[in-house]
């Protein structure tokens, strides 16, 4: 029998095809999702990766015979099953394993209107109804099974984005776009197909087995093509987008990355020109630079924990109407409070297109500090490992301790967040500071405590 302690993850589920996860288990998946959402009739979409498909055509059986109605919209990205949900109020599964290698493959649930399913608002449920229907045979059928439906949501979802941002006044750029052979190249000449815009694709083939590089452009060496390519085509910015192009990375006129906590800063920004007052969601490893740009410009910055489900908890509960995190994810009230790193990079386009200055001058005033990115360090017992950390720094005049997530470390003039991961034996580090020589000290001083 499957184990799906192994695939039911904090906020969606995720494992290798077929050996962890099969269209029978899908089917399963199907029948108990509506039974704990309770749902009439569902939403369902899939990446472009071989097995997708079949697995969500499973996941609607299973849909349908519980007596749920169940619409398809095919390819699509993450964000615009999203859309999907929130359009037609729909509870929405999503089959993807977004930047993870080919063999893999996953679930994405929500309930209508986007509002995430994680281990505390119905995975938990869905998990052990699967689990009993493995062990003790199938769910009777419901007496009056449901309909399956097909749609087509693209176009509409591009509409709706661009309802969001003002791009009427975006001069001609030269833009760069690297899919990773992943829903980008669905999504982007449908979204970008009006603009002002001269758009140079990169891997825009659909392909799940992502033959040039991993769809993950967090990872720099991802991103290596992108850069080298704005350089070649002397373009204005360059975007690239993970697997199930719900992330978006922005690399700059000189083929410079630019920070995902820059980017949160400068859309923060946009935002609040639109909802003077309001509240914007930051997680505990965005940069300082997000909270002072956000009361510079009359909001509140409000700091959570890493993870979607956190943020559109916390988006929800304050009315916020931005939130991003340092992952690249995006969130947006006017999005039924999910992420789109499209909208993103709306903003983006619109922010540079609307001035002169190059992008590398647009987003300097909100990349102010020396930042790590995040290192991974491989451990044998990570509770260890972060008490010794917690242990070397509390001598020391001037410094801080919370734990709202993991363990984060502040002075007057760096900090940094250790955190474990929830399904490795890795300790994620982040560092933050004035300048470069401090950020390096902190970095290198914790690192050696945490590889001891």
């Amino acid at each position: 029998m499957a184990d799906l302690s192994q695939i039911v993850k904090a906020y969606d589920v995720r494992g290798v095809y077929p050996d962890q996860l099969d269209d029978r288990l899908a089917e399963l998946f199907g029948a108990a999702f509506v039974e704990v959402t309770g749902a009439e009739a569902i939403v369902i979409g899939h990446d472009m990766r071989p097995s997708s498909p079949g697995l969500a055509s499973s996941f609607a059986r299973g849909a349908v015979s519980r007596g749920a109605d169940a619409t398809i919209i095919g390819l699509c990205s993450t964000d615009q099953l999203y859309y999907a949900s929130g359009d037609m109020d729909l509870p929405g599964a999503m089959f993807t394993a977004s930047h993870n290698p080919a063999q893999y493959n996953g679930i994405k649930m929500c309930r209508a209107g986007a509002a995430p399913v994680g281990q505390d608002t119905g995975l938990a449920e869905i998990r052990a109804l699967a689990e009993g229907w493995l062990a003790d045979g199938a769910p009777a059928s419901a007496t009056k099974p449901g309909h399956l439906r097909q749609r087509d949501t693209l176009t509409d979802y591009a509409g709706y984005l661009l309802s969001l941002v003002d791009v009427s006044a975006i001069r001609p750029l030269k833009v760069v776009v690297d899919a990773g052979n992943g829903m980008g190249g669905h999504t982007v000449p449908t979204v970008f197909a009006e603009l002002p815009l001269d758009v140079v694709p990169m891997y825009f083939e659909l392909d799940g087995t992502f033959p040039n590089h991993e769809a993950n452009p967090l990872d720099p060496k991802n991103i290596v093509d992108l850069q080298a390519r704005v350089l070649a085509e002397g373009a204005d910015l360059g975007l690239a987008f993970d697997g199930d192009a719900d992330r978006c990375f922005v690399v700059d006129e000189r083929g410079h990355g630019v920070s995902p906590s820059a980017i949160t800063a400068l859309v923060a920004a946009r935002e609040l020109a639109k909802h003077p007052g309001g509240t914007i969601i930051h997680n505990l490893i965005t940069s300082w630079s997000v909270p002072e740009v956000v009361r510079e410009h009359g909001g509140t910055p409000v700091r959570t924990r890493v993870g979607h489900s956190f943020i559109k908890q916390e988006m929800a509960a304050r009315g916020a109407v931005f939130g991003g995190e340092h992952s690249a994810h995006y969130y947006f009230r006017d999005f039924w409070n999910a992420d789109t790193g499209m909208l993103a990079a709306l903003h983006v386009l619109a922010a540079l297109g609307g001035q002169r200055a190059p992008l590398s001058e647009l987003v300097a005033s909100y990349d102010r500090y020396a930042g790590s990115g995040e290192i991974n360090s491989t451990v044998d017992d990570q509770t260890a490992r972060t008490a010794a950390v917690r242990a070397a720094f509390a001598s020391r005049d001037g410094v801080t301790f919370d734990e709202l997530d993991g363990l984060t470390v502040t002075a007057a003039d760096w900090w940094f967040n250790l955190r474990a991961s929830n399904t490795e034996p890795l300790l994620r580090l982040n560092v933050e500071a004035r300048d470069e020589a401090t950020m390096e000290r902190v970095r290198d001083e914790a690192l050696a405590l945490i590889r001891a």
